[in-house]
């Protein structure tokens, strides 16, 4: 048995947390002992097992602010995780032969000071998820991408969630080119689709004359292009019968955190839109929907509309074709590994119309929508089954090999580059 703690920023609900949920599960199920450690987890916004005590879960450092002014998240990012380290390595009692790390790596040189093996995943870089319009923020974002460089290179060993990633942490991390970064393809439970769920939960959200139901599934942030489902249905309103429109609905469903001003900015600007298009009574909008909502929704839904452009991977696709339902997505990032072209699903490029004509050919070909949705189990249980993940995983925390301890000078380096950021932060925000 290895002793196992996964750090993680925020233990809610999307596709990072749902990676570390099923990572853990996965360990467990060898065996191994598992614990979480993260500096926040609301119980009435996370994924049951870590609210149902499946999974032990510790937060610590929630009194930290997470912005200032609405900004520098990234930097109190930093700092959380941060202190969250500090605490597992300290003061926790919790002694891990392995701990593994995501999303934020600037906490992997305190973790390096623990005798633990250190892994981090890399779900993508985090310079490339933020843009740097004005000079304060090129200059505030500076020293944080360095830092991110950096601590990813201290890790024991880096993992990705797709070749698509592995070649772009080693486009983007230039000091990190001499070793490739290995593949961990997430997985799902698949369990969990074979518990019994309820459809009520969600029959009234849908009218009783919708036909051909069409499903987004992704957190209501401006980088998932949602806007591409609604004009992509309006698009497609001009090219079936208007009997067949009468029949089509679009369900826009995802995470959603009343903290995020992002999320409640872009959840009404994508109503406005709807309501541009006319398309108001063709959409229904979720938030934060739970687990027996999502099954329902696959279960009602004839195919899922997967919009985000040079996604990393995207879980959501491999629960679609799991449940045995057709995957229209935009052909670049992790669709491209996941999805069968043709065969589970379509790939197209990202604009309203390539969109619209897939969707069509759903809406017109009960026989091909069938055969697509019969061949997403299959393939999915072929690449991405929760067995070669739980056993890749295995062999991963159970390697021998002794992790390194030559990081002293640089640790000194990171804490310099720490307090500098904390000094900048308040100097521009004063």
């Amino acid at each position: 048995m290895v002793r196992v703690v996964f750090i993680h920023p925020d233990l809610g609900i999307g596709g990072a947390e749902r990676f570390v949920v099923d990572a853990a599960l996965a360990l467990k199920s060898k065996g191994h002992c598992v614990q979480f450690v993260t500096a926040h987890h609301d119980k009435s916004h996370c994924f049951k097992e870590t609210k149902d005590g499946t999974l032990n879960v510790t937060a610590v450092g929630d009194w930290l602010p997470r912005q200032c002014l609405g900004h520098f998240y990234a930097f109190w990012a930093y700092v959380r995780m941060i202190y969250a380290a500090v605490y597992l390595v300290w003061f926790s009692g919790l002694k891990p032969d392995v701990i593994m790390c995501d999303q934020v790596s600037a906490c992997v040189p305190v973790l390096k000071m623990s005798k633990a093996k250190v892994l981090f995943y890399c779900h993508f870089p985090d310079m490339l998820l933020t843009q740097r319009k004005s000079l304060l923020k090129r200059l505030y974002r500076a020293p944080l991408d360095w830092l991110e460089e950096i601590t990813t290179g201290m890790a024991d060993l880096v993992l990705v969630n797709s070749n698509f990633t592995a070649d772009t942490f080693l486009k983007t991390f230039k000091t990190l080119r001499s070793s490739r970064p290995s593949v961990l393809y997430p997985s799902i439970n698949f369990e969990s689709f074979h518990i019994p769920f309820d459809h009520e939960e969600v029959k009234d959200l849908i009218p009783p004359t919708a036909k051909h139901v069409f499903l987004s599934i992704n957190r209501y942030e401006r980088k998932k292009n949602l806007p591409l489902a609604l004009e992509a249905l309006d698009w497609l309103r001009n090219t079936v019968s208007k009997e067949a429109w009468k029949e089509t609905h679009l369900v826009i469903s995802g995470g959603y955190d009343e903290r995020v001003g992002e999320n409640k900015q872009h959840y009404l600007e994508l109503q406005a839109l709807a309501s541009k298009y006319n398309l108001s009574e063709k959409v229904t909008f979720i938030r934060s929907f739970s687990e027996n909502q999502k099954l329902a929704l696959l279960d009602f839904c004839c195919c899922l509309l997967y919009t985000p452009s040079n996604e990393h991977f995207g879980l959501v696709p491999i629960e679609a074709m799991y449940a045995e339902r057709p995957v229209i997505a935009v052909k670049s990032g992790g669709p491209l590994e996941t999805v069968s072209h043709n065969k589970t699903g379509f790939l197209c490029d990202p604009d309203a119309e390539s969109f619209a004509k897939a969707m069509q050919k759903i809406v017109e070909g009960d026989k091909l929508r069938k055969s697509l949705g019969e061949a997403g189990r299959p393939h999915v249980m072929s690449k991405f089954s929760f067995e070669v993940f739980a056993e890749q995983l295995h062999t991963l925390v159970t390697d021998s090999s002794r992790p390194s301890r030559l990081w002293s000078v640089v640790v000194t380096c990171v804490l310099m580059v720490v307090v500098f950021c904390a000094a900048a932060t308040f100097v521009l925000i004063k």
